[in-house]
């Protein structure tokens, strides 16, 4: 029997799945980082993830975007076969205009963030059209259709390898996982297509990104399959490299592990990996020609009962704020921000550049500010600034040492870790870098008190803004001195999870940084009875250390008396 599809019912199904996913979390996500919520040891990752199920469940109640980036817009249509549409145009057409709807919904405008032009001119087509449409002809009377929103940050983390036959899957995941740092907003989850051809494998991956998360039940009755013998392989090593929540370092790095196979020529084996971040959104629905689809809203009642206390954080006051007390702060440390701060990424930072290679006058005065790394939804209503949290800052790290020398910047706000270069940058102008959560935008954006563009409005959500904030929510990343959370506190927390020892995670940070010499006095230190004396299950013991060495890198000479001045600043720390 032929149904027939209409038109607006397509159109505005599609529109009213999009706002759906902006503000709800799949129930299954939500269960999932809850159990992780409550599995969670380390203090500063316990934390972030407060802040995720508090704004998720904010984002549910109010109708307003999970995150300030609300994805490029990823649809599968499975057309069955005894369809017909009764539609004035083309099928990617009718769903396109979903999309345009969907994200300029006047009571829950969304961010377009797509731009033509890639390689060159590079324009934000103002409505999120296009979507990435694929699909699919089968057997049957009914149209299914799955849409998702995909962040940058975590699509831009993507990767694929032509492995030969031989070669480990598991091995090379472990490989990939750590040089995606945290800007994939963990936790989150994995799809790993392995299969077919190049795109195939990609293909395959985007595709188990859209599967219920299920792991608990399937660590519950044990594997009934390869696959997923594979999955809970990869899901307890992934964990185990202690990378955490936003990076901070702890037990959950991903919430589940969702893998596809297709089959594929002898000579290789393809394999694509794509994760999923702490804004995961998709919905799935079926137009059977009675209308428009209906999504069932998930109950309030299924939020857990989370609360963050900000009792310890340090309250700043930035419009006063002295390179004295930002040189006291200490990573790990979490701070409430007041006052003044500007925002600018990708193109506002690239067009700075530009007019200081030129010889011009910066539109705003940076000297002893702040940058918050973020692009803001438009807002609704009476509110001052749409969902507002920050985006990945790595992609800023080529701009920051020009930017910092320049300007008199202290410091900048942003998602996940720094690399080397930013880091490097940093250290040398006493700077700072501060990390916002990934996945908070609504919780962040409360923060905000004013909101004006100050330069550069034709960049649309990527112009200057100059916001003022109260009690906003950060934490020290990167400190003065150049020492990263980022960096230290996995290791540590992949050693506490128990695959190596405490004392070789160390090192490993230890000998990415230090001399010979250093290493040396270092080593000797841990087979003093000093050294054995350390409480090796305390993190807080052990990031003190590390805090410990580097100010001794810092402080001493060439010809020093390495273990000495070591065992003369660590040994009250081994009285915890």
């Amino acid at each position: 029997m032929t149904t027939i599809i209409k038109q607006d019912d397509l159109i505005t199904s599609v529109k009213d799945a999009l706002q759906f996913i902006s503000y709800y979390h799949p129930q299954d996500f939500i269960q999932a980082m809850s159990r992780a919520y409550d599995r969670e040891e380390n203090k500063a990752a316990k934390d972030a993830i407060a802040q995720i199920l508090i704004n998720s469940r904010m984002c549910a109640e109010g109708h307003r975007p999970i995150c300030q980036d609300t994805g490029i817009v990823n649809v599968f249509v499975e057309v069955g076969m005894d369809v017909k549409f009764d539609l004035t145009m083309g099928l990617d057409d009718a769903i396109n205009e979903g999309v345009r709807q969907g994200y300029l919904e006047n009571s829950n405008i969304l961010r377009a963030s797509v731009l033509a032009d890639p390689a060159f001119g590079r324009k934000n087509t103002k409505d999120n059209t296009p979507a990435v449409i694929y699909h699919k002809l089968v057997p049957g009377n009914k149209v299914d259709i799955t849409v998702a929103a995909k962040g940058g940050g975590s699509e831009n983390k993507s990767k694929l390898a032509m492995l030969n036959p031989s070669d480990s899957i598991v091995d090379w995941v472990l490989k990939t996982v750590p040089t995606m740092g945290a800007g994939w907003c963990p936790p989150g989850m994995l799809g790993i297509g392995i299969g077919g051809t190049a795109e195939k494998a990609m293909m395959l991956a985007k595709e188990a990104l859209m599967e219920e998360l299920d792991m608990d039940e399937l660590l519950r009755r044990g594997p009934q399959s390869k696959l997923e013998e594979l999955r809970i392989e990869i899901f307890e090593k992934v964990n185990a490299l202690g990378i955490g929540a936003q990076g901070l370092g702890g037990l959950t790095t991903v919430l589940d592990i969702k893998i596809k196979d297709y089959p594929c020529h002898a000579a290789g084996k393809p394999v694509g990996m794509i994760p999923n971040c702490a804004a995961t959104r998709h919905a799935h629905f079926t137009l059977d020609g009675s209308g428009v689809a209906n999504i069932i809203a998930p109950s309030l009642s299924d939020y857990p009962e989370v609360t963050w206390d900000s009792s310890t954080s340090k309250s700043v006051d930035l419009d006063n704020l002295t390179q004295e007390e930002m040189n006291q702060w200490q990573p790990g440390d979490t701070l409430l921000l007041n006052g003044t701060i500007y925002t600018g990424r990708d193109a506002a930072h690239k067009r700075m550049v530009d007019m200081l290679n030129n010889g011009e006058e910066l539109p705003v005065d940076l000297k002893g500010k702040f940058i918050y790394y973020v692009g803001p939804v438009d807002p609704v209503g009476d509110e001052v600034v749409g969902p507002a949290g920050p985006t990945t800052a790595t992609r800023m790290d080529k701009f920051t040492r020009q930017v910092l020398e320049a300007t008199g910047l202290y410091g900048m706000i942003g998602k996940a870790d720094r690399g080397p270069a930013a880091v490097e940058a940093i250290k040398d102008n006493k700077a700072t870098y501060l990390m916002a959560v990934g996945g908070a935008a609504y919780l962040v954006s409360k923060a905000i008190r004013e909101a004006e563009v100050v330069a550069f409005a034709d960049l649309g959500m990527e112009a200057i803004y100059k916001f003022v904030v109260k009690d906003m929510p950060v934490s020290v990343a990167v400190d003065v001195n150049g020492t990263s959370i980022h960096a230290t506190a996995p290791k540590i927390w992949q050693a506490k999870i128990g695959k190596i020892p405490v004392t070789d995670a160390i090192k490993q940070v230890v000998k990415e940084v230090y001399t010979e010499e250093e290493i040396k006095a270092y080593n000797t230190f841990l087979s003093t009875p000093e050294g054995k004396s350390i409480n090796r299950k305390s993190t807080d013991t052990m990031l003190k250390i590390q805090t410990a060495i580097e100010r001794i890198a810092q402080e001493t000479m060439q010809n020093s008396d390495y273990e000495k001045e070591i065992l003369k600043i660590i040994e009250p720390l081994t009285k915890h």
